[in-house]
């Protein structure tokens, strides 16, 4: 029995670390309005956290934050922030 409750008790400790960094996510509409054009990336990540992927092509960055239902785009050239989306944050 006892360690049914370890196992249980190990499931339940998963799934509270994953709810709280979902919780976690600086991924908002507060914290996109802090993005402004001419940004550093290092600023952009301290805003809202680091990038799920980044690309870069001749020069430019495309990084975005979130997943496909969610989520800010940022496009830097220079490191510095050039243009900038949000899709259903809140």
């Amino acid at each position: 029995m006892s360690s049914n409750l370890t196992a249980l008790s190990r499931i339940a400790l998963v799934a509270c670390a994953g709810l709280a960094m979902a919780a976690c996510s600086k991924v908002t509409a507060e914290n996109y309005a802090k993005i402004k054009v001419g940004m550093d990336y290092k600023d952009v990540a301290a805003a809202i956290g680091n990038p799920a992927n980044c690309s870069e092509t001749a020069g430019f960055k495309v990084c975005k934050w979130g997943d496909e239902k969610s989520g800010v785009t940022v496009r830097f050239a220079a490191d510095k922030v050039v243009i900038h989306s949000a899709d259903n944050i809140k």
